[in-house]
């Protein structure tokens, strides 16, 4: 509604390049002074977990990257305005399962956008929206990538070519192993991503650190891997990079549980023809439900994770240009 969209606006400030966009106040100061800021998505918290886990994880995440030094910048859509960082209210409603919320890629921004609805981002978008406020951390659960049987069915995640066109780095467990990971790697090295392994020359998947697929690249410190995204910033590249963060060694047990539970989940839905974007929505309510809900927790203590790790390199970048 028009008075929702006034109230949008009264909270955020419009950015002058983009009149689409309107970043909270205090993120714009940190950005202009060039202090840490980390982006978050929205689309776990509405299409990624039931409510009101969304909200209290959202919450508890952003109040990781704070303790860590950085400043979080939740990213929706609301009423047709991308909102760079989110008001505890504007977070509530997105959460709340009522609210009517399109899950938006790259493609769907501008419709959502032009026809003024509510839209949570997924990676693709989140890196476009962090992109264009000048964000150049990101941290997420974990990826998309190529998934199961992509001869058949040519499905893709649109977050592995952004990541191949918009120089944001995306810190994240990897990605599930629901998915190709051999193909996934494949696609991210021909779209010139740099992958890079935290700490471990295995590529990590979700709930597990092995994945049978060596990491292209490992680094070790927060400090180093600033100084990576520093570099590539300096050369100019165009396209993006990924932090693979292994599952943390108190999670290493449910991990093996959960593993099995995706193998079974995985069988079910070729048993029931599962396809295309209900793939992983079943698969995941599916694992949930067969682990008594031990994924997710371990998916909570994994992006908490994840988001002191990227709160420590956002820092550490802020350091480099003698800020932080």
């Amino acid at each position: 509604t028009m008075a929702c969209r006034l109230k949008v606006l009264q909270t955020h400030l419009p950015n002058p390049l983009c009149p689409h966009l309107c970043v909270r106040p205090d993120i714009q100061a940190s950005l202009d002074a060039g202090r840490p800021v980390v982006a978050l998505e929205s689309t776990i918290i509405t299409h990624g977990m039931p409510y009101p886990d969304n909200k209290t994880t959202a919450l508890q995440v952003e109040a990781t990257v704070r303790t860590h030094g950085a400043l979080p910048a939740t990213i929706a859509i609301l009423d047709g305005v991308i909102c760079v960082g989110l008001t505890d209210t504007q977070l509530t409603r997105l959460a709340d399962p009522t609210t009517p919320v399109t899950k938006c890629s790259r493609r769907d921004l501008a419709h959502a956008i032009a026809s003024k609805h509510n839209g949570s981002t997924t990676v693709a978008a989140t890196m476009v929206i962090a992109q264009l406020a000048g964000i150049r951390i990101f941290v997420t659960g974990g990826i998309g990538g190529v998934h199961r049987g992509v001869e058949d069915t040519m499905d893709i995640s649109a977050d592995l070519l952004e990541l191949g066109r918009t120089n944001v780095c995306v810190v994240s467990a990897g990605v599930k192993s629901i998915l190709d990971i051999p193909r996934t790697l494949e696609v991210l090295e021909t779209q010139g991503v740099s992958v890079i392994a935290y700490g471990t020359t295995e590529f990590p998947a979700f709930f597990t650190a092995q994945s049978g697929c060596k990491a292209p690249l490992t680094l070790n410190t927060p400090a180093e891997c600033a100084r990576f995204i520093a570099t590539s910033h300096q050369l100019q590249l165009t396209s993006g990079s990924l932090i693979a963060v292994p599952v943390p060694l108190h999670l290493a047990g449910d991990g093996e549980r959960i593993e099995v539970a995706t193998a079974r989940a995985l069988q079910e839905a070729r048993a029931h023809s599962v396809q295309g974007a209900a793939i992983t929505p079943f698969l995941l309510r599916r694992i949930n439900e067969l682990t008594h809900g031990h994924s997710l927790a371990a998916n909570k203590a994994l992006i908490l994770n994840n988001a002191t790790l990227g709160a420590q390199i956002a820092t550490e970048l802020a350091k480099l240009s003698g800020v932080a």
